[in-house]
């Protein structure tokens, strides 16, 4: 699977501040709308979840048919402490990896510097300069059918 993580901070406590093996580079991607949306539509959640999955054989049926996968894992602060609240993983495997790199990506930059420039300011201790550098992030409005689908309303 291709993992797309919007978290910027997320991210940042996976790659290690862009410092662990094989993960020293940070691209900031972005996507299409419609293309994000096909993809959110066409997903399953990793995990079996009561309230959301009326059984785990309706779960498995969903992960069976569908090329794209959401967890819910908790969000960072500029510590890379967990937060109360999560964040979006979307993985992308089959007919969605070629969808993403053919037609998905509108732009792509290496963000790098900036995640070793932020991290400096925490280890500094400039917590206010670290969190003015972030990458602004905001919610992302979904449909009520596809929220409850996904596991984002509660």
């Amino acid at each position: 699977m291709t993992w797309i993580k919007p978290s910027f901070l997320w991210m940042m406590y996976r790659s290690g501040w862009a410092r662990k093996p094989n993960q020293e580079r940070i691209l900031r991607i972005e996507l299409d709308r419609a293309g994000l949306e096909w993809a959110l539509a066409h997903a399953a959640l990793s995990h079996f979840q009561p309230g959301v999955h009326e059984d785990r054989a309706q779960w498995r049926a969903e992960v069976a048919e569908c090329p794209v996968r959401v967890q819910w894992d908790p969000d960072r602060s500029i510590h890379l402490e967990p937060q109360p609240w999560r964040a979006i993983q979307i993985g992308l495997s089959g007919e969605a990896v070629d969808r993403y790199v053919d037609d998905w990506i509108v732009d792509m930059a290496d963000v790098t510097d900036l995640a070793r420039s932020v991290h400096a300011a925490v280890l500094d201790g400039r917590n206010d300069e670290a969190l003015r550098r972030l990458p602004t992030e905001r919610p992302y409005p979904l449909p009520e059918n596809l929220s409850r689908r996904l596991g984002a309303d509660g």
